[in-house]
């Protein structure tokens, strides 16, 4: 095989050094899951694979591989496109192969010139990518700071034709929460359009965990590879907007269309959503007894501030991180480490990802075991 080239190679033996070379590895399904995004445990639900063969068997034409401007487009896709929009209480939905897909297709569709975009300088890689993309100026504002968000507004409210300000409600590394009412408001005030993504909110927050689907928005994403535990993502926002990004989305455009099967797995995971609504009453409780227990064993400076099902303790290090991770994974717990530069140096983590199917036991020893291995550290 050809040698790659020596720049690649370079960054490659960077990497090593710095002790943050990814690689790919395989799950631990014996290890008591503190790491997945299956916050409901859906995936564990086999009745969601039934549901999902009864939709589909209802739809006897199916698509052909392609673009869904092309052959990849069916009766199906529009009808959970439909019962979306319905869930969500949304004008229209747009579905798209993938969370990364949809910020990407959407944010370089709309980033028009002469438009501004003014983003939460926290947003996932996904925003970020997206942005890149499109012709418009774009500036970051300091993370969950309202006063910085509102200068900017003032200070370009007349130099652009639109504004877009871009957030989170959950964000993925440090799990806390945006302002998001009050983000809606200030795009209210300023003429603003707020684009909100919801992938690690949808069945942790808000009523029935539904988070924000009563907010003022031009658009949100929401993720179902999170609390649905499929692939696949959907752009909410208005019947005009759907027809834009039909008409200028080259993420959706370009690309084989998501099948009518795994379409039919994300209208059944909904349905199965909606009949196990104690899930997310369950995940509450959980997060609710972490932080409990976060507390009592003093462990609160290393915890940052989070309500969500996101709770990440700072351990500073790739080294020092890794070995706490893999020193857990041992005991049978699988916590993942979150190392530079996916996060800033210093500010290494291990991300504690709460589920409703966690039981209190093993919440209370899992954290028991990390305060004994960050005294061995210290």
């Amino acid at each position: 095989m050809p040698k790659l080239p020596k720049a690649l190679q370079l960054k490659l033996d960077q990497r090593l050094r710095n002790e943050s070379l990814r690689e790919l590895k395989t799950t631990f399904p014996s290890l008591t899951d503190f790491a997945s995004n299956d916050y409901l445990g859906l995936s564990q639900l086999t009745s969601v694979e039934v549901t999902a063969e009864k939709i589909h068997q209802q739809y006897p034409v199916d698509a052909k591989p392609g673009s869904r401007l092309l052959t990849g487009n069916s009766q199906l896709h529009y009808d959970c496109e439909n019962y979306l929009a319905d869930f969500y209480q949304a004008e229209s939905a747009l579905l798209f192969n993938s969370g990364y897909t949809a910020n990407l297709g959407l944010i370089s569709a709309i980033g028009l010139r002469q438009s501004l975009i003014l983003f939460d300088e926290l947003v996932h890689a996904s925003i970020r990518d997206g942005i890149s993309l499109a012709q418009a100026k774009s500036y970051k504002f300091k993370h969950n700071n309202l006063d910085d968000l509102e200068r900017k507004l003032q200070q370009y409210a007349h130099e652009f034709d639109s504004i877009y300000v871009i957030t989170e409600s959950v964000f993925s590394m440090d799990g806390d929460q945006a302002p998001v009412e009050k983000i809606s408001a200030l795009c209210k005030q300023f003429n603003a359009h707020f684009i909100l993504d919801e992938a690690h909110a949808i069945g942790v927050l808000g009523k029935e965990g539904l988070s924000f689907q009563n907010i003022n928005s031009l658009a949100r994403v929401i993720t179902f590879g999170k609390s649905f535990a499929q692939h696949g993502a959907v752009i909410l926002g208005s019947e005009a907007l759907k027809s834009y990004l039909v008409n200028f989305s080259r993420s959706l455009i370009y690309t084989t269309a998501i099948s009518t099967q795994q379409t039919a797995l994300i209208w059944a995971a909904h349905q199965e959503f909606k009949k196990n609504l104690s899930l997310a009453h369950q995940l509450q409780t959980n997060i609710a007894l972490f932080l409990e227990q976060v507390q009592q064993l003093q462990l609160e400076d290393y915890f940052i501030t989070s309500q969500s099902a996101i709770q990440s303790c700072i351990i500073s290090g790739n080294s020092a991180c890794k070995s706490i991770a893999e020193a857990l994974q041992k005991e049978q717990f699988d916590v993942r480490a979150i190392l530079s530069p996916t996060v800033p140096k210093g500010k290494e983590r291990l991300r504690f990802c709460l589920h409703a199917d966690n039981s209190p036991q093993e919440i209370k020893r899992v954290l028991a075991l990390l305060k004994a291995k960050l005294a061995s550290i210290s």
